[in-house]
């Protein structure tokens, strides 16, 4: 059975709960990822299915391209650098583990690209003062 967006979702919930990363994190995976402010206190790592493209291939193919966000969020008690590097940190750790990968998870779903703009969120940064950061993945689906 091919893949499908919520199981490549749920790969990549997998991949992030087993990636030795500098902050500890649990990503869980949402469809609406929004949350109380006195909740962002705790670090949360959140997958939200985004799209899925198709179009013509060779010899009558579709592939399939799904875009998957992951978003880093926490409330800071400043926004001093030693509060928010080690976020922006784990942002591009995070970036690394699906680089040049598969899903282990969905071994047929492969990594094509990073999208990471803006970097973080100053409307967050400035108005909540929280930090976020939404991290992008395209994965080809090769059936």
């Amino acid at each position: 059975m091919p893949a499908t967006v919520p199981q490549i979702a749920d790969a990549v919930v997998a991949e992030l709960n087993a990636a030795t990363l500098s902050v500890p994190v649990t990503a869980v995976r949402a469809y609406q990822p929004v949350f109380d402010l006195a909740d962002m206190k705790t670090l949360r790592v959140t997958v939200v299915p985004k799209g899925l493209e198709q179009e013509l291939g060779s010899r009558g193919s579709t592939p399939r391209e799904v875009k998957v966000d992951v978003a880093v969020q926490k409330k800071l008690a400043t926004t001093d650098a030693a509060e928010v590097d080690p976020l922006m940190q784990l942002v591009e750790e995070i970036a690394a583990i699906f680089k040049l990968k598969r899903l282990a998870h969905a071994p047929l779903v492969v990594w094509v690209k990073t999208e990471n703009v803006p970097i973080y969120s100053q409307e967050h940064m400035a108005e909540l003062r929280q930090f976020t950061s939404v991290l992008t993945f395209t994965f080809r689906i090769m059936e």
